[in-house]
């Protein structure tokens, strides 16, 4: 019943994110900075915030990504729409199945896969850069491309990770910024220094994006009202 049921939202978000970003329009900036590794064979690693997944899984659809997604069972339904998209996904997370997300990562890595990893996820804080993403990278080597999107107009969820969707008719904005990469030596101290550089990187570039659609989520924990959901 279960996989039934994880298979019917598959298929319904898949067709409701087609539906919607049929009606969008896209510009994307800085591409250079991850085609010129697609164009000599090396892969990848994408690295935005979980906020800003919706837009990215139907603009990357079809590109053989493999992305990593949490254990828990809201990750489940996430897996389900990015398979219906084309991507390929590792299950695990840095709070849940941690070492086994980062084996199966590093396994894509190496068979020539392009990643896919939201350094926030898979429950915050928003807009923190754990350094798990450049674990991987500083075990295969490969770039870290960050990447962040603006809309138009959009509507913005009261969740941890202000979970974005534009709205029909949007212009969207698609901006690359240039490849990181981490030596074979780097100590903790360094992936901590690099995450937080990339993390305010991201940040800047979100708020430019997005003027009307940049206020931050309520955080339910420090609301008392009623009806809230924690």
């Amino acid at each position: 019943m279960n996989d039934l049921k994880f298979g019917a939202a598959g298929v319904l978000g898949a067709g409701l994110m087609g539906a919607l970003f049929s009606t969008t329009r896209v510009k994307r900036v800085g591409e250079e900075s991850y085609l010129q590794f697609r164009r000599q064979g090396t892969p990848v690693i994408f690295v935005f915030w979980h906020g800003q997944l919706l837009p990215l899984i139907h603009y990357h659809r079809r590109e053989d990504i493999v992305a990593l997604v949490s254990d828990h069972t809201d990750g489940e339904y996430v897996s389900r729409v990015l398979q219906r998209n084309g991507f390929a996904t590792v299950r695990g997370s840095s709070t849940r199945g941690g070492q086994r997300g980062l084996k199966g990562l590093v396994r894509a890595a190496r068979a020539g896969k392009d990643l896919a990893l939201t350094p926030d996820g898979p429950k915050g804080p928003q807009g923190v850069f754990k350094t798990g993403a450049l674990a991987v990278a500083q075990m295969t080597g490969l770039p870290v491309i960050p990447l962040a999107l603006g809309t138009s107009s959009g509507w913005r969820f009261r969740s941890w990770d202000g979970f974005l969707v534009p709205r029909p008719l949007s212009k969207i904005r698609l901006e690359y910024l240039p490849p990181r990469f981490v030596r074979r030596g780097a100590t903790r101290e360094d992936l901590e220094r690099i995450g937080g550089e990339i993390g305010e990187d991201l940040n800047a570039l979100t708020a430019r994006l997005n003027p009307k659609v940049t206020d931050p989520p309520r955080d339910p924990a420090s609301e008392s009202g009623p009806g809230e959901n924690q």
